[in-house]
C-alpha cells in the first residue's frame, strides 16, 4: 500500500505522438516516439515496447505518460517519459488514452 500523497507525486499527462521511428538497437522490439505534451511540458522522447501498433496507428494518437521520472538511457536513446498501457492476454501493451478530446499536457488525476 502507498499513501495518497505518494500517488500525487506521479505526474501523468496526455500527449500526442508526433513521430515514430524504428529502434533496431533495442534488445526487445520497440519504437522511438516523439510526443507533444503541450506548451507547459513541450516535446519529449520515449522508447516504447508497443510493437503491436503500426507506425500509422501511433502517429497522431493521444497517449498517457509519466513525465516526471528521471530520463533513462535505453541503448542510444534517452527516454524522457514513460508511456502507460495495460497488457492484454497475448502480452501486448494496450496504450492508455483519454476517451474524449482534452488539451495536450492535461494532467491525469
Amino acid at each position: 500500500m502507498i499513501e495518497f500523497e505518494d500517488f500525487l507525486k506521479v505526474d501523468m499527462r496526455v500527449g500526442r505522438v508526433l513521430e515514430v521511428e524504428d529502434f533496431p538497437e533495442a534488445r526487445k522490439p520497440a519504437w522511438k516516439l516523439t510526443i507533444d505534451f503541450g506548451p507547459e511540458i513541450g516535446i519529449k522522447r520515449s522508447s516504447a515496447q508497443i510493437t503491436n501498433y503500426s507506425r500509422d496507428e501511433l502517429v497522431g494518437r493521444d497517449v498517457v505518460a509519466v513525465v516526471n521520472f528521471p530520463p533513462r538511457q535505453i541503448g542510444p536513446v534517452m527516454s524522457e517519459v514513460l508511456c502507460l498501457g495495460a497488457s492484454n492476454e497475448q502480452g501486448d501493451v494496450i496504450l492508455l488514452a483519454p476517451d474524449t478530446d482534452v488539451a495536450l499536457g492535461a494532467r491525469i488525476h
